[in-house]
């Protein structure tokens, strides 16, 4: 992953977390509006749960962003986050809805700022951490 890509992900982060919570929100009212089945893995009708959940993605996606300059570190905490999402139900499809939800929540909460770079750092960069979860959850995926 080019540095420069590692800086447009970590930097347009900094300024979605100050907002993480209202991120969290809008994200999963994207990810439930893009597959409405996707409802069904998570406890939505507890509001405290979903919220608990909203906490638990963004502090994920904050490890994330901040361990791209540390693949080797961050590659393993990926492979087994592949491997128990599993055990969630989920399938090789719903990583494509997630991050097409990803990239809604961003470009809401960043606005103007969400600019096409930005926009390219951010999907190549969840594609790589998708496909490292994938393989590791299922093996090689094409």
């Amino acid at each position: 992953m080019e540095k420069r890509t590692i800086e447009l992900v970590q930097s347009s982060f900094e300024k979605v977390a100050p907002i993480a919570e209202t991120a969290a929100k809008i994200f999963y009212d994207k990810l439930f509006e893009l597959d409405p089945e996707l409802e069904k893995l998570f406890p939505a009708s507890n509001p405290e749960a979903m919220k608990g959940q909203g906490n638990k993605l963004m502090t994920m996606l904050a490890s994330a962003v901040s361990g791209l300059t540390q693949l080797d570190k961050l590659i393993p905490i990926l492979e087994n986050l592949g491997k128990t999402h599993v055990g969630y139900n989920v399938e090789v499809s719903h990583y494509d809805t997630v991050g097409a939800a990803l990239l809604e929540t961003l470009s809401i909460g960043l606005g103007e700022d969400f600019t096409p770079e930005v926009k390219e750092a951010w999907t190549e960069t969840y594609n790589v951490m998708a496909s490292v979860m994938k393989t590791a959850a299922y093996g090689e995926v094409a």
